[in-house]
């Protein structure tokens, strides 16, 4: 899709890097495209072609030509559970099963592939408009960007780690309170397919609270402070909590001592992490109003919690379930 864009520099964007100075008065697009742009020569400086580091005047004239690059993965017509769209956002709920981009052995079918057949002006965005991901097998409360200012604010508020994001997670063991788990993390160098603690790796910080306690579990209300791959799942089984249905992080197994042999089964026949994205709170891009979405929790999990609670014999700690 080709793009022509023209301005004029403010008087008081003067001594700014030229990068910096466009990627102000053009906020929907993103400072290393407007970089591209400009050593690529599609930006003409009062007639002339320029460099990104160049400081600016102000009152310099500009003229952007230049081509926005299209998505080229398929549109699919697969259902989508929206909970909330207007012409900058979508919040959506990812189901357990869904894949949220392509990638090797999931070229199609995936979340990414869906949006581009209901929204399909989301061809011209990064990512399809998608600002952060969900495993495959985790449920719950997902945003996607309509436009190119709403993507890159977004990404920029989840950098800042303004977009408030909450989890159910039911791990082995009985905690007593909640707390802060940070431990840096990176890919495991054994098992590509899985992330590590790791002292080199990227910061990751974890907070969380007891929901419930049962019998040799607890259900967790947990927030992300950054977003790391498997975060949650990494850290709890890091310090020997890992969560039910989770065989890629069981760390020395997923079975609480004590247990009805008719609980074992089922506990080791649950098909997927126990994780739900149940709460997202952001600024809203375009209309700067907070916003917040809430989700019930699924029913696979509602069902184990009750399983767990019929082991207790309805002590005080299994006496209701949540959600």
């Amino acid at each position: 899709m080709k793009i022509q864009l023209e301005t004029e520099i403010p008087i008081d964007f003067k001594g700014m890097r030229l990068d910096a100075a466009l990627a102000k008065c053009f906020p929907e697009h993103s400072r290393s495209k407007i970089t591209d742009w400009i050593r690529a020569g599609d930006v003409l400086v009062d007639g002339a072609s320029a460099m990104p580091k160049q400081k600016v005047a102000g009152a310099e004239k500009i003229f952007i030509k230049s081509q926005l690059t299209e998505l080229s993965d398929k549109a699919e017509d697969l259902p989508i559970n929206v909970v909330y769209a207007d012409e900058d956002i979508i919040v959506i709920h990812k189901p357990k099963g869904c894949v949220v981009h392509p990638g090797a052995g999931n070229w199609e079918g995936t979340l990414l592939n869906a949006l581009l057949f209901h929204y399909p002006e989301l061809k011209l965005l990064p990512r399809a408009g998608i600002v952060h991901r969900l495993d495959k097998d985790t449920t719950g409360l997902m945003v996607v960007a309509r436009s190119q200012l709403a993507y890159h604010q977004l990404v920029a508020d989840l950098k800042d780690r303004k977009l408030s994001r909450h989890y159910y997670a039911l791990v082995k063991g009985e905690l007593i309170s909640g707390g802060t788990l940070s431990y840096p993390m990176g890919r495991s160098r054994q098992n590509r397919l899985k992330m590590t603690v790791a002292g080199n790796g990227k910061p990751a910080v974890t907070h969380y609270k007891v929901a419930k306690r049962f019998k040799g579990y607890t259900l967790l209300n947990v927030k992300l402070e950054t977003g790391r791959t498997h975060q949650i799942r990494v850290h709890f089984s890091h310090v020997g909590h890992p969560l039910i249905g989770d065989p890629l992080y069981k760390a020395r197994g997923i079975l609480a001592p004590n247990l009805s042999e008719d609980l074992r089964n089922k506990i080791k026949a649950f098909p997927r992490p126990a994780l739900h994205a149940y709460y997202l709170g952001l600024t809203h891009p375009a209309t700067q109003e907070a916003m917040a979405w809430e989700l019930p929790i699924p029913e696979d999990i509602k069902t184990m919690l009750k399983e767990l609670g019929d082991e207790c014999h309805h002590t005080k700690l299994a006496s209701s379930e949540l959600g």
